[in-house]
């Protein structure tokens, strides 16, 4: 069974000032998308480097989720530092989903070009940075999640399969 954890990266909604709208819409769209079994282990931690740093390294070494996406802290303001975690977290980066997803956004949000969204792996893990935005969620994952399946067999997580319809998994033969 697959392992998926689900990081939400949000001052507020670690604080409980207001309901975290982001990490549900991840769950929803794997609800949607994935056919094989899977788990979702949710968080929500407070922005800030140390905070991101940590819930990275615990859901990779310790939970050994085989997935983590995170939404939020991807922007330019002085709390947002999820790509400086990030990088101090993996072992390789993959720059193609951050590429890719800035690019799709831009048809539609102008600021996307703000966005520090990345992807990378820390041993059997692949973690992807989402926005915020619960919609632009469901834009960026319809965009990376092809790649997704197959990152994760490059890598030796668990196989993962997907509804054609929803996301066609590319695996080259």
């Amino acid at each position: 069974m697959v392992h998926i954890g689900i990081l939400t990266i949000s001052d507020r909604a670690s604080r409980g000032a207001y309901a975290d709208l982001s990490g549900p819409a991840i769950r929803q769209w794997l609800e949607r998308a994935i056919i094989s079994p899977w788990t979702p282990v949710p968080r929500i931690i407070p922005d800030g480097f140390e905070s991101v740093r940590r819930a990275l390294i615990d859901f990779c070494d310790q939970d050994r989720v085989d997935l983590v996406l995170t939404t939020g802290g991807t922007g330019p303001s002085a709390r947002d530092e999820t790509p400086e975690a990030m990088h101090a977290v993996i072992e390789k980066e993959l720059p193609g989903f951050g590429e890719a997803m800035r690019r799709a956004s831009l048809e539609t949000v102008p600021t996307a070009i703000l966005s520090r969204q990345m992807a990378g792996t820390r041993g059997k893990t692949l973690i992807v940075n989402l926005p915020g935005k619960p919609s632009s969620i469901d834009l960026c994952l319809n965009t990376v999640f092809p790649a997704v399946p197959y990152c994760l067999d490059l890598i030796g997580a668990r196989r993962i399969e997907t509804d054609p319809v929803i996301v066609a998994a590319f695996r080259p033969a």
